[in-house]
């Protein structure tokens, strides 16, 4: 059994890694999308993020000041030795780090400072894929998670439902998500499980190819779509909106078509670590995909 004091020191690493770089995929992207700029103003906003993403790296200090809420996905083992060490291991990071305390009371508002409360940490658990324990981070901030939507379909809809859903989630979002943003879709299941196929649809690479042909397809187009919005980078124009579609599903009863969006900002913040029987414990931003 894993300790929970290796927990925590791999929760703590995590977070730092998680808040100080960004994953090559999404820089990659970000890079790639100054060449296709046609606006300066658009180009000025993407070489800023560049710069601050350099300047976060370089002195190891958090991209963004909303450093999120501590958002976990878990294979393995779930025990309560996991949740004590990640949640000792949070602990740690708000002060070390430092993290930004964004963690609330809901009604009372009241912050305890070490962004820890009830059900937070919140753990997702995935189904075990190997001989080891992984742990994923994703820090989630307010921007782009409050421009969140869930919309209970028609199965009559269909596809062009979803794709108007999507399209008008975006652009009344503008720029409040911090564009260029990832967007991330859950189709199918019920309400709670399409919101959870939208916001693990965010942990997929940028440049994984979706295996689904009709999904892939669907994420092209909606890809497009939305970078003709013309929102552009901070919501100041430009062609590039967003950076990635990616598009999660299950199956469904008859009678629904659950879709859920889940936005993420470019300060897309993640990072993955995998721990084996004999201690070793590997991390990635990208993930081990």
């Amino acid at each position: 059994m894993i300790s929970s004091q290796l927990i925590e020191e791999v929760v703590v690493n995590l977070l730092r890694k998680a808040s100080t770089a960004i994953p090559r995929d999404v820089l990659r992207a970000l890079e790639n999308s100054i060449g296709s700029e046609t606006s300066n103003v658009a180009r000025v906003q993407l070489q800023a993020i560049l710069d601050n993403i350099k300047m976060a790296s370089v002195c190891s200090i958090p991209i963004c000041q909303d450093t999120g809420i501590p958002l976990f996905f878990v294979r393995g083992d779930c025990s309560s030795e996991v949740f004590e060490g990640i949640r000792s291991g949070v602990r740690r990071a708000t002060e070390e780090i430092p993290l930004r305390p964004n963690v609330v009371h809901p009604i009372t508002r009241k912050n305890p400072g070490n962004n820890l409360g009830e059900r937070m940490p919140f753990v997702h658990f995935l189904p075990s894929q190997g001989d080891y324990f992984e742990i994923t981070v994703m820090p989630k901030g307010a921007g782009s998670e409050n421009m969140s939507a869930l919309k209970m379909l028609n199965p009559s809809d269909g596809i062009e439902g979803i794709k108007e859903l999507v399209l008008e989630t975006v652009v009344n979002a503008g720029g409040k998500p911090c564009p260029p943003i990832i967007v991330g879709i859950g189709v199918g299941g019920s309400s709670d499980i399409a919101t959870t196929l939208a916001k693990e649809a965010l942990l997929v690479s940028l440049e994984k190819e979706n295996t689904d042909p009709i999904l892939s397809s669907l994420e092209r187009e909606i890809h497009t779509a939305l970078n003709q919005t013309g929102i552009g980078p901070m919501g100041l124009g430009g062609r590039t909106t967003v950076l990635g579609v990616k598009i999660k599903m299950a199956y469904c009863h008859t009678a629904s078509l659950p879709v859920a969006i889940n936005l993420q900002c470019w300060a897309a913040r993640k990072a993955t670590a995998r721990i084996f029987e004999d201690g070793t414990v590997l991390y990635s931003l990208e993930g081990f995909e």
